[in-house]
């Protein structure tokens, strides 16, 4: 294995300079003989800039990320994440999935440069790479150090995730809504199991998302469901919108927020061959759909956006606009309330 696209001594390459991240000789590779980290190699780095700003031509919604991980065990077949591997000279398939590199010191970097003179507190997301709350995350907890420097520097962030584990931190979560906008949403795309099994294989289970969505809403804290991917001719049948949208509404989400799936090199190759071999049916259908590019029609997206917001309205709960932070409130004193359809805003 190769670090050179990511240290000091990445001259020769035509990456630029401010992806020398950390130092060849700061590299530390270990494996576990656990069941759940078998045949997963994590690489500890020291990183030098834990604080990322998002490419201007990037689609999305915020400037600023922090991603204490690269590499991803959830192992979703379509992540869009994938291509970032190969900057290390990894593939974008089986390491991506099972070479993780983690940025050990990522909690004490963030607090110094939360209190660096030149940081203006804007707001931070997390989870928009690969997922910060993804299986190594137990053994390494990150998290609970990074969320402590935005809590004491009130510092606005949100987190999107499929793990269960975010629960392990819903005190600091509780803590850092009382000084600051807190965002929380979490991905489930569709509640189909047998699809879940081969799409998105290191991931808990659908029904336990939901069971996250739930308990952050027992404890005062409002959480949003982003409904993705919506996976075309697997996924996006009206009855299966209908039945995953019903799910997500009674697990009490703020609200919910479709996005079809797209296919970037890396991701687009490793999704492709995953289809050939469960569904090669359908090979011909996506190379006619993703025949422009990365992302499905416009015409697509929009039929799908439409009928899931109608199904969202229809179980009371409502779009809303994807990346923006909202305010979480801290529980009060319980009073009697009167049950009114509200909508809210997600992160």
């Amino acid at each position: 294995m190769r670090w050179e696209n990511l240290t000091v001594e990445s001259g020769g390459h035509s990456r630029p300079a401010d992806a020398a991240l950390f130092g060849a000789d700061a590299v530390v590779s270990r494996t576990f003989d656990t069941p759940e980290f078998r045949g997963i190699t994590f690489h500890e780095v020291r990183a030098r800039s834990i604080i990322n700003r998002v490419p201007g031509v990037s689609r999305m919604p915020f400037e600023w990320t922090v991603n204490p991980y690269r590499g991803c065990s959830h192992a979703c077949v379509y992540c869009f994440a994938r291509k970032t591997h190969t900057y290390l000279d990894l593939d974008s398939g089986l390491d991506f999935d099972s070479q993780i590199v983690v940025k050990v010191n990522a909690p004490e970097l963030l607090r110094r440069q939360l209190g660096s003179r030149r940081w203006q507190g804007e707001h931070i997301a997390m989870g928009t790479n690969v997922d910060c709350y993804q299986r190594a995350e137990g053994r390494y907890r990150l998290m609970p150090g990074i969320l402590s420097a935005l809590r004491d520097h009130a510092n606005p962030f949100s987190i999107l995730t499929k793990g269960t584990l975010i629960l392990r931190d819903l005190d600091l979560l509780v803590q850092s809504a009382q000084v600051t906008d807190v965002g929380i949403s979490v991905s489930v795309g569709f509640t189909d199991t047998e699809l879940w099994r081969t799409v998105e294989p290191g991931t808990p289970a659908p029904e336990r998302r939901l069971d996250v969505v739930r308990t952050l809403a027992e404890h005062g804290i409002g959480c949003g469901v982003l409904m993705a991917p919506v996976i075309p001719f697997l996924s996006d049948q009206p009855a299966q919108l209908r039945a995953t949208v019903r799910a997500i509404a009674a697990s009490g989400a703020t609200s919910v927020t479709p996005l079809v799936l797209h296919l970037r090199p890396g991701a687009r190759e490793w999704f492709m061959a995953w289809l050939g071999r469960h569904h090669p049916y359908l090979v011909r259908r996506y190379e006619r759909l993703y025949a422009d590019g990365a992302y499905a029609p416009k015409w697509y997206q929009r039929r799908i956006t439409r009928q899931v917001h109608e199904l969202a309205q229809e179980y009371g709960i409502g779009p809303t606009r994807a990346g923006m932070p909202r305010r979480i409130q801290p529980p009060e004193t319980p009073e009697p309330t009167v049950s009114e359809p509200t909508q809210l805003t997600l992160i």
